[in-house]
């Protein structure tokens, strides 16, 4: 009798393991229109659920994420969420060559998981240039509890947004690039959402801190295409976390953050209790630079902050010399089962190096940016859904591109869509050369890579001998400086259909980018999973019948 109880137990608890989930997160956001004033002037935005900017999300390593996105504007929408990599799962991508977009009137719920990742992370729409306008948010990974992370807790966590913005609407904006023209300057900058402070200590503080505590402040750039340098009055930054990746703990003045990025940084209230000025100014543009401010309030603190406002590093010298101090956290443990410092990178043979060169160019009098001498065009069939339907050679040819650019750069650029094929699981490099004056910033949907270099001049082989292959920091988005490059390297195990994009919306929007195709050749649910039965289609595959399903 004892034995067929056990027996018993054990077949219950085996149940509970088979059936047990990841806890679930439900969300339901309508995206909206509405009026917003950050710098002033009255304009339209993209709200979710009547905020600007929209929903932070909060989840935890392996959350399923469940949203169900209304899209209540009277164009095509998509959102993407920057740096999550959707392990075999690239129909939750949120891009033109995954999805179809969510008409005016309708709703598509996106359902992923956070799996074996931690971090600071944006989400922003891909369609159009509504990114202009808002619809961007924060998303943020925490650790399990069980998890140790190397810092103590600290007393609050913060999301702080920033990055360029215009007074134009978007669609205004897109009629600009449509007519062959580049977009200009900014016309300010925002945190959070909010134009500059005024400094008369009556301005509502955007973040509160208690004299003597820590506190975390995750920065991400959300901008369109300026680079931005963040900075706290009197305070110093400790870097400990940096897109999914603990880092070695170095302290800052200011950061850095190119569009795209994100920092999670520990600042300890050590001053004395009062208002002090939050500040992120414009990098690398022309004339002058546009600086715009926000309050940190000591709780019971008395007095206005001071007027002198900490200066802006000059230069893109000191840029590339502060990315060169970033380190990864070798002995720090992450999401994934084992130490970040076990999987040695360093070690593993390089089996393609893929040369991707950036050129501003003019097709047909229209100002267009190449990769390698291809302006990369959508194709009104998502290219993943062409593949997945076997319809792909209709639509697009692979490797439009080669691996490595002409030696000199082509007057005589063609436009149609790049798709790269990438072999399942063979270890790529991928350099990154800008040919150009202005820097620029680079992100791979769906993976995180090890930003292994950034140099002056064009890349050889011999570079190699300059690659950090100890502890370079496992990231997504990796800024070029002018004339340079900078290389990175990856695994490329994850099945799917992945944006490889510049993270200046003018640019993507002008055809620097490309996709990279990596199917497994067992199509197998051990590698990537079947098409969603509410993924919506269009284009080509509209009426097609779905093909089989894949098997284990």
């Amino acid at each position: 009798m004892g034995r067929v109880k056990f027996m018993l137990l054990l077949c219950m608890s085996a149940a509970v393991v088979v059936h047990g989930e990841d806890p679930y997160l439900f969300f339901t956001w309508n995206v909206t229109y509405g009026t917003i004033s950050p710098l002033g002037v009255p304009q339209q935005g993209i709200l979710i659920n009547g905020q600007f900017p929209g929903p932070n999300i909060n989840s935890t390593t392996n959350n399923n994420i469940v949203i169900n996105v209304f899209n209540n504007l009277n164009e095509p929408f998509l959102l993407t969420w920057s740096g999550i990599q959707h392990r075999k799962n690239s129909w939750q991508d949120g891009t033109a060559g995954t999805n179809c977009p969510i008409a005016p009137g309708t709703n598509f719920t996106y359902h992923f998981q956070v799996k074996d990742q931690i971090g600071s992370y944006i989400y922003y729409p891909t369609t159009e240039m509504h990114k202009a306008t808002g619809g961007f948010g924060g998303l943020r990974v925490n650790s399990r509890l069980l998890i140790p992370v190397p810092y103590a807790d600290p007393a609050d966590d913060y999301t702080v947004l920033i990055g360029d913005w215009y007074t134009k609407s978007h669609s205004t904006l897109r009629k600009i690039l449509d007519s062959g023209r580049s977009i200009g300057r900014p016309n300010g900058v925002l945190i959070n959402g909010k134009g500059a402070a005024r400094g008369h200590g009556k301005d509502e503080p955007l973040f509160a801190m208690e004299p003597g505590k820590t506190y975390k402040y995750r920065i991400c750039n959300v901008g369109l295409k300026t680079s931005i340098n963040f900075r706290i009055q009197n305070h110093n930054m400790k870097l400990v976390e940096m897109e999914g990746s603990h880092t070695v703990q170095n302290t800052y003045e200011s950061l850095d953050v190119h569009v795209g990025q994100c920092y999670g940084v520990l600042v300890t209230a050590n001053q004395a209790p009062k208002d002090y000025y939050i500040v992120a100014s414009t990098r690398f543009l022309r004339n002058k630079e546009i600086t715009t401010t926000g309050i940190i309030r000591y709780t019971n603190g008395k007095g206005a902050a001071s007027p002198v406002l900490p200066p802006a590093p000059v230069g893109w010298a000191w840029s590339l010399n502060q990315f060169r101090t970033f380190r990864w956290n070798l002995t720090a443990s992450a999401a994934r089962p084992n130490p970040q410092g076990s999987y040695h990178y360093g070690a593993i043979n390089i089996t393609r190096t893929i040369k991707l060169a950036n050129t501003a160019t003019k097709v047909n009098g229209k100002l267009r940016y190449a990769v390698n001498g291809v302006s990369h065009v959508d194709s009104p069939t998502p290219l993943k859904l062409a593949e997945y339907y076997n319809v792909a050679d209709k639509l697009f040819k692979y490797d439009a591109i080669r691996d490595e650019p002409a030696k000199k750069d082509s007057v005589d650029v063609t436009v149609k869509p790049i798709v790269l094929n990438m072999t399942f699981r063979t270890f790529v490099e991928i350099i990154f050369e800008n040919h150009e004056t202005a820097i620029q910033s680079w992100h791979l949907d769906g993976y995180s890579f090890f930003a292994v270099a950034s140099e002056v001049g064009k890349w050889t082989p011999k570079k190699r001998r300059n690659y950090n292959l100890l502890d370079a920091v496992s990231r997504h988005t990796v800024q070029v400086f002018p004339k340079s490059w900078s290389a990175i390297l990856l695994t490329f195990d994850n099945a799917g259909m992945w944006n490889i994009r510049s993270e200046n919306w003018e640019r993507h929007y002008l055809g620097q980018q490309l996709y990279a195709s990596v199917l497994s050749p067992a199509r197998s649910l051990r590698d990537e999973y079947n098409i969603p039965d509410n993924v919506q289609l269009c284009g080509a595959v509209q009426n097609l019948p779905k093909p089989p399903p894949y098997t284990i």
